[in-house]
């Protein structure tokens, strides 16, 4: 299943993508509110887990027994939301494809390299993205990032994927002047807009296996990354497990688990173009969708 969040002026609605369009679960809870329990947002939809998907299963069905077309909308006329609105925490995980470490000349990592981002960051699909006034080196990663369904705490990397509700497309945008700044890297990853999440958050069951998916970039319509989730260092059930040995993981949070080679920090110095005001940028990973993001200069 594939869900969204879209604006309304009542606020971020949630929506389901299908073939015959969105399908508004809003307008929907009216007419079937009586049969099915209609969830509000994508914090209620991950926290009742099985649950919820199977009222949203038999939504679906209901409202494609019905000729009410205005239960269905164009998804080319929504201003669309973060699949994620809400994160609780979002971890990511730094030079965790084997190239991209090799591209930074840094070692492979031995642990998981972790730090994270902030509510802040987050931004949708579509979304113009900010351009920070005190950074010149603006770079895109294209990240699957894993929403967290079950609360896991000490899970095995045998069980790991059992608590992932879904993923979806993440676009780690990175201040490298900033990030190399001082040993941290936190002030180049989270400013405000530098995680767009979406357009949909794809329920693991689609997915199928997350360490096997054609992950790619693209600036302007030019392909900078090309590679596969298979060439992670630590694959998704690792990466959970490892965390959830540490940290409760709640819910609705949110983990990006690295890039693939191909970024602009990896070229040569002479060939180093960084993002700039006008360019485009688009994360598009196998069965997820296409995240495009436009870059602005902060006002």
């Amino acid at each position: 299943m594939k869900l969204l969040t879209f604006h309304t002026e009542e606020g971020f609605r949630v929506g389901i993508k299908t073939e015959r369009g969105v399908l508004d679960i809003a307008r929907v809870a009216g007419k079937y509110s009586e049969n099915v329990l209609i969830p509000e947002s994508i914090e209620q939809i991950v926290e009742g887990a099985e649950g919820v998907l199977d009222s949203l299963t038999r939504l679906l069905a209901l409202a494609g027994d019905a000729e009410d077309d205005e239960l269905w909308l164009a998804e080319d006329g929504l201003r669309l939301g973060p699949c994620v609105p809400q994160p609780g925490k979002i971890i990511c995980v730094g030079l965790n494809y084997r190239k991209h470490a090799i591209e930074s000349k840094l070692p492979i990592p031995e642990s998981p390299v972790l730090f994270n981002k902030f509510g802040n960051s987050i931004a949708a699909h579509g979304e113009a993205i900010q351009l920070p006034k005190g950074a010149s080196q603006v770079d895109y990663e294209a990240e699957l990032a894993i929403v967290i369904g079950k609360k896991a705490k000490h899970v095995s990397k045998e069980s790991a994927l059992e608590y992932v509700f879904g993923y979806c497309n993440a676009n780690d945008l990175s201040a490298r002047d900033l990030q190399n700044r001082t040993s941290q890297w936190l002030l180049g990853k989270s400013c405000d807009g530098f995680c767009p999440v979406g357009p949909y958050l794809v329920t693991s069951d689609e997915v199928g296996n997350p360490n096997d998916l054609r992950i790619r970039s693209f600036v302007n319509g030019e392909v900078r990354q090309d590679s596969n989730t298979g060439d992670m260092i630590f694959a998704c059930d690792e990466i959970v497990s490892y965390i959830s040995s540490y940290m409760t993981l709640e819910p609705g949070d949110i983990i990006l688990t690295g890039t693939p080679e191909g970024v602009i920090l990896g070229y040569p110095k002479q060939q180093q173009i960084w993002l700039q005001a006008g360019d485009e940028a688009t994360i598009e990973i196998e069965k997820l969708g296409s995240l495009t993001n436009r870059f602005q200069n902060e006002a």
